[in-house]
């Protein structure tokens, strides 16, 4: 077994860039989960970056400097975002108040469905295996309720972090904008020298991340867009609050679209009943989740490594475990990363070993 071991050590990693991908990989990771709350404003600034670089590099193309195309794309950026806070918080802040005043009502309608499906389905369904479900659930409830009061206490705490990101991660923004050429330049100084393979993955995860960053924030802005507009033209109760919900359901992929469903489905369930318009919803909430998945994805992330979607939930699941909402977020690309450093390592086996010289063999 060690003799194994060591023959797959020598093969992937003789090669010293391999050694300084690994040891930049594990440091990276290593400062990333135990100091990963205190630089999440870092990784903030860091995604609105790569997400403002693209209009900026545009004006830069027409001849512009670099710090007044910073400075144009970043107040444009925050005065749009202010706009949407004012015009949109407000009205998704009341309807979350109001869903949250009548979901004891909803599940109280909910309960005397489920109990009177045994009297319908005597065949199929027993009432002792109904009341247990439902005692469960409520315990569950009961527990959440309990996680939301104590959530508001700690609000005071969360609005002195809203202030710190509301501060520092626009300067943070501006600066690596402004100067991401001299940035660039004193990272690399710390790189070591041989630092083919990391150059490799950088370049390829560069391209990744960004396409990544922009696609992703382009298909929430789209399918949350559709689904507010569409609850609200058929008349469905909390539209944009729910709109919103689908249109960040899409950052976890597959398990997103299928959570998202039930307080849409309970909604619609709650305010007409099984009649036609509930079914007209369902079926206008599964056009968009079909267009999505269809025609939006495949549009928005076409130059993205395309990843078998068993590797995707494990990603989401592992990445999403490790760091919460960012590893969710970059679960796609950090999935991608461990492919590139696959791809590498393996490239750089195959190389050493066709450097190497054909044995001899005895001639007959």
């Amino acid at each position: 077994m060690i003799e194994v071991f060591s023959s797959w050590y020598k093969q992937k990693f003789s090669d010293p860039a391999s050694v300084a991908l690994l040891l930049l990989l594990l440091g990276t990771f290593a400062v990333f989960i135990f100091w990963g709350d205190m630089l999440a404003p870092v990784l903030v600034a860091i995604v609105i970056a790569y997400l403002l670089e693209w209009p900026v590099s545009k004006l830069l193309a027409t001849g512009m400097s670099r710090t007044w195309a910073t400075v144009m794309i970043l107040i444009l950026f925050v005065g749009l975002s202010a706009l949407a806070l004012v015009g949109l918080l407000p009205v998704i802040w009341r309807q979350a108040m109001n869903l949250l005043i009548e979901l004891p009502q909803i599940w109280s309608e909910a309960q005397l469905w489920l109990s009177a499906l045994p009297d319908k389905y005597p065949g199929f369904l027993v009432q002792s295996d109904i009341n247990n479900a439902l005692k469960g659930v409520n315990d569950r409830v009961v527990g959440l309720g309990e996680d939301i009061i104590s959530a508001s206490f700690s609000s005071i705490v969360s609005m002195v972090a809203l202030l710190i990101y509301l501060i520092l991660v626009p300067l943070m923004v501006f600066f690596m904008l402004k100067d991401k050429n001299e940035l660039l330049t004193n990272i690399s100084r710390i790189m070591p020298r041989d630092r083919r393979l990391v150059k490799q993955v950088a370049l390829e995860m560069n391209s990744q991340i960004v396409n990544y960053i922009r696609g992703k924030v382009l298909e929430i802005l789209i399918v949350g867009t559709m689904s507010a507009v569409t609850f609200a033209l058929m008349d469905l109760r909390y539209s944009l609050l729910l709109g919103v919900l689908v249109g960040f359901s899409v950052l976890i992929p597959y398990i997103g679209a299928a959570v998202v469903t039930f307080p849409v489905a309970a909604v619609a369930l709650f305010q007409w009943g099984v009649t036609p318009p509930f079914w007209y919803l369902m079926t206008a909430y599964g056009v968009i989740q079909a267009l999505d998945g269809n025609l939006i994805v495949p549009i928005l992330f076409s130059e993205a490594v395309s990843l078998h979607p068993v590797y995707i939930i494990i990603a989401v699941l592992f990445f999403g475990g490790l760091w919460g909402f960012w590893g969710v977020f970059f679960a796609i690309p950090l999935a991608t990363l461990v492919k590139a450093l696959l791809n590498a390592w393996s490239g750089t086996s195959d190389a050493l070993q066709s450097q190497q010289p054909p044995k001899l063999t005895d001639q007959a």
